[in-house]
């Protein structure tokens, strides 16, 4: 009796080899590869992409440089937006593209395709296998034609030379220099227009009204600004918002405790104070944080940002945290109508330290 054979369904266990390795299949060339046209007209298109990417990074910086950034578009499906975050956008976006787009046309055309098997080795490898190596980059800088083609090298290098220049023009935004702006708040404006002896009225943050030294009561901080910087402003009969409020309010907000005058541990500072009620700048010294927690018994201050503490009743000296400065005071007086008002500016900077503080 002769032997059936088995289909393959019911072949025997150990018959087929479901995992077995099918191998790389036969290389096929590519049109490029034998058509040498086809290979000038790849080379063309991989350096068009790359020339592409050129112009988008020009019309980046020209677009960043002429655009103003407050003009607003209004474009089907997005709606309105920014001109020049739009402009931005896509030129940046075309550039990396067309660059990241030739580099895959180049491989896919012009470079090598053959599949290249080699067997894992040991992580420290021997002198022969480093020559191996290198060899075989030598091989694939070679295959890929860099050498050979030179229209593609040189739009390819002018490409990625260009596409830098997005960020070091975006370094304009941290010019011009500030100047003297850090070191100037709203409190010495009437002392540089040379208004009322150069002092300037304290004025209550929360009321708006003028500040009498009866107003600051022992064992609570008072919110003080300078008499002029309103938050609304007249013009040409108008009431409108001022854009320079904030920015004001960030370098001039202060807060003015009553102290025992002879709990001041400074001359300076008590000559600074009237009748023991002192003012120092509200912005911490460490990252610019708005400072409000008082301790009475201390006299220290806290920033609730990052803890830094403040003495008030020693020149507002850092006894905590990673504030490296003490608080700027502002020197203070009572006028002839019984009024604080503050004598100039600070005699420092407020806020955090900058590189040019000297």
């Amino acid at each position: 009796m002769s032997e059936e054979k088995l289909p393959a369904a019911h072949a025997p266990v150990g018959a087929l080899d479901p995992f077995a390795d099918p191998g790389l299949p036969e290389h096929e060339p590519r049109r490029t590869d034998i058509d040498e046209k086809a290979a000038k007209r790849a080379e063309r298109q991989v350096s068009l992409l790359f020339v592409i990417s050129m112009l988008a990074t020009v019309g980046f910086i020209a677009s960043y440089v002429t655009i103003d950034k407050d003009k607003i578009v209004d474009i089907f499906f997005f709606g309105k937006i920014g001109a020049l975050n739009m402009a931005l956008g896509c030129t940046l976006g075309v550039a990396l593209f067309c660059i990241g787009a030739g580099a895959v046309h180049w491989a896919r055309t012009l470079m090598t395709d053959e599949e290249i098997v080699q067997e894992r080795h040991e992580l420290v490898s021997d002198p022969d296998v480093r020559e191996a190596a290198i060899r075989e980059f030598q091989q694939g800088a070679a295959d890929s034609g860099i050498g050979r083609r030179p229209l593609i090298r040189r739009t390819m290098i002018g490409a990625m030379a260009l596409v830098p220049l997005s960020g070091v023009v975006l370094l304009r935004d941290l010019g011009p220099l500030p100047g003297t702006k850090l070191r100037e708040t709203f409190w010495g404006e009437n002392k540089r227009h040379g208004l009322n002896g150069g002092n300037t009225l304290i004025i209550n943050e929360n009321t708006h009204e003028p500040l009498r030294p009866e107003h600051i009561i022992k064992g609570s901080l008072t919110m003080g600004k300078p008499k002029g910087l309103d938050q609304e402003i007249e013009i040409d009969g108008r009431t409108v918002i001022n854009e320079e409020y904030l920015t004001e309010m960030g370098k001039a907000a202060i807060l003015l405790v009553r102290l025992e005058p002879d709990e001041i541990k400074s001359k300076k500072q008590l000559d600074w104070s009237h009748e023991g009620i002192v003012a120092y700048s509200k912005i911490c010294t460490h990252v610019g944080c708005p400072i409000g927690l008082y301790e009475q018994q201390t006299h220290h201050l806290l920033c609730p940002c990052h803890q830094s503490t403040f003495d008030l009743a020693d020149d507002g000296a850092v006894v905590f945290g990673p504030a490296a400065r003490s608080l700027p005071q502002l020197q203070i007086r009572v006028n002839e109508e019984g009024f604080l008002e503050a004598v100039g500016d600070f005699h420092e900077p407020v806020g955090p330290s900058f590189w040019e503080r000297g």
